[in-house]
C-alpha cells in the first residue's frame, strides 16, 4: 500500500423526506445561488422544497447547466454570483450540476482568468465560495468529492479539475428523488459508478487489501442491486444504488493505490466529438482496455474475474476472457451498449479521436502511463 492522506469533509444527509434540514444546514443569513439544470426539478417539486426550507433567505435561481457542463454557460452564472453578492452555492440536481457548481465556486473567488483553473486542473484554486448539494441522480460522487469535468464548447476540450477548496459542506441524498427518473438516466447511473470502481481498483496488486475488499463490495453490490434499480422503485435497490455511487469516487477505495482513468480519458473526448452520454462512452471503452492491457492487468483481472464474477476454472487467459465477457454483457443487459457502431461510429472516426486525446495532452495515461496515442487507438479499434 502506497502512503496517502484521506481527507473528506463532507456531511451527508441520508433518508427520505430530509429537505426541510436545509434551513439547518444553509447559514441563516447566506445570499443563496440555487443552480440546476434542466426543467425536471422544478417540474417534480423538488425546487419548490427546497425554496420552501430556503424560507426568507435571499435566493437567486440558475438553470440550464448542460448534461456537460460548459465553461461558456458556467461563467455566467459566476456573472451573477458577482451582481447578487452571492455568498453561498447550492447545487440541485445529478453529477453535471454538482461539477458545474463547484467550478463555480472557484471561478467566483479567482484572481485572473477562470480558464487557467483548467489548465491547471485546479492545483492553483486557493480558496471557494461554500456550496451545498441536493443529489437527484446517483452517479458521479459528486456529491462527496472535490472534483468535476467542465467542457469548453469553444475548444472541443472536456478537462477534469479538482482541490480540496470545492468539497460540499453538506450533501443532501434522498433515494426516492430518483423515482421520477428515465430507466436510461439510471442505467447510466450504474454504469458509472460500477467504472468509477474498476479505474482505482482495476490496476495493481500492490497488497491494499482494505481498498480491495471495499471496491469488490461495491462492485458486488451494483451487480446484485443495480438491475432492480434501473428497472423498479424499490427504496432498498435505490438506495443501494446512490450510497454506493457516492462511496465509489469519495477518495476511500482510491486511497494508497494507484489509479488508472484512461477509460475516462478516451471516453471524454467520445462525449466532446459525439455527444454521447459519460457513462455510456465508459461502457465501449471498458472491455477493450481490459482486453487490450490485459497483461498488465492481468493480476488484478484474475482476482476480479474470481471474487466479483465467481470465475475460477481454466486456465488464466480463459478466466480473463470470462471476466471481460461477463463485464460486458452486464452493461448491456442494463440497456447500455459496448460498441461504437451502436452509434453509427466506424473506424473512419478513430484518428480524428486519437488526435482529440495528443492536443488535450493524453500521451501517456493509465496506472502505469503507458497508455500512448497508439494504445488508445488500439482500444478504439476494439471498440468498434
Amino acid at each position: 500500500m502506497l502512503n496517502f492522506d484521506f481527507y473528506n469533509p463532507t456531511h451527508i444527509v441520508f433518508g427520505q423526506g430530509r429537505t426541510g434540514e436545509l434551513d439547518k444546514l444553509v447559514p441563516a443569513a447566506a445570499r443563496v445561488l440555487v443552480l440546476f439544470g434542466g426543467g425536471s426539478v422544478r417540474k417534480n417539486g423538488t425546487l419548490d422544497q427546497v425554496s420552501a426550507a430556503l424560507g426568507a433567505r435571499h435566493v437567486v435561481e440558475f438553470g440550464g447547466i448542460e448534461p456537460n457542463p460548459t465553461f461558456e454557460t458556467l461563467m455566467r452564472a459566476v456573472e451573477v454570483v458577482r451582481a447578487e453578492k452571492i455568498d453561498f452555492l447550492l447545487a440541485v440536481g445529478g453529477g453535471s450540476v454538482l461539477d458545474g457548481t463547484k467550478f463555480i465556486a472557484a471561478a467566483a473567488l479567482f484572481e485572473g482568468n477562470p480558464r487557467d483553473i483548467l489548465a491547471k486542473f485546479g492545483r492553483n484554486v486557493t480558496r471557494a465560495l461554500p456550496l451545498g448539494t441536493v443529489l437527484t441522480l446517483p452517479a458521479t460522487g459528486s456529491e462527496m468529492n472535490n472534483g468535476g469535468v467542465i467542457t469548453i464548447k469553444a475548444e472541443g476540450a472536456k478537462l477534469p479539475f479538482s482541490s480540496p477548496f470545492v468539497f460540499p459542506k453538506f450533501s443532501l441524498l434522498d433515494p426516492t428523488r430518483t423515482n421520477t427518473l428515465p430507466e436510461k438516466q439510471l442505467a447510466n447511473g450504474v454504469v458509472d459508478a460500477f467504472v468509477h470502481v474498476l479505474e482505482q481498483y482495476l490496476t495493481t496488486c500492490d497488497g491494499a487489501h482494505v481498498q480491495d475488499r471495499f471496491a469488490e463490495g461495491l462492485l458486488l453490490t451494483l451487480i446484485e442491486h443495480g438491475p432492480a434499480a434501473v428497472r423498479s422503485t424499490d427504496y432498498s435497490a435505490r438506495a443501494n444504488l446512490m450510497w454506493t455511487a457516492t462511496m465509489a469516487l469519495n477518495g476511500l477505495i482510491g486511497a494508497g493505490v494507484v489509479q488508472d482513468w484512461s477509460t475516462h480519458m478516451i471516453g471524454h473526448e467520445l462525449t466532446v466529438k459525439y455527444g454521447i452520454d459519460h457513462a455510456r462512452t465508459l461502457a465501449v471503452v471498458l472491455p477493450a482496455m481490459m482486453q487490450v492491457r490485459r497483461e498488465a492487468k492481468r493480476g488484478k483481472l484474475l482476482q476480479y474475474a474470481e471474487r466479483v464474477w465467481g470465475i475460477a476454472d481454466g486456465s488464466e487467459d480463459q478466466r480473463i476472457d470470462a471476466a471481460i465477457a461477463k463485464t460486458r454483457a452486464f452493461f448491456e443487459g442494463l440497456g447500455v451498449p459496448t460498441r461504437l457502431a451502436a452509434y453509427d461510429i466506424g473506424a473512419d472516426a478513430v484518428p480524428a479521436i486519437v488526435d482529440q486525446l495528443k492536443a488535450h495532452g493524453m500521451v501517456a495515461i493509465g496506472e502505469r502511463r503507458e497508455v500512448t496515442p497508439e494504445v488508445s487507438r488500439q482500444v478504439l479499434e476494439l471498440s468498434l
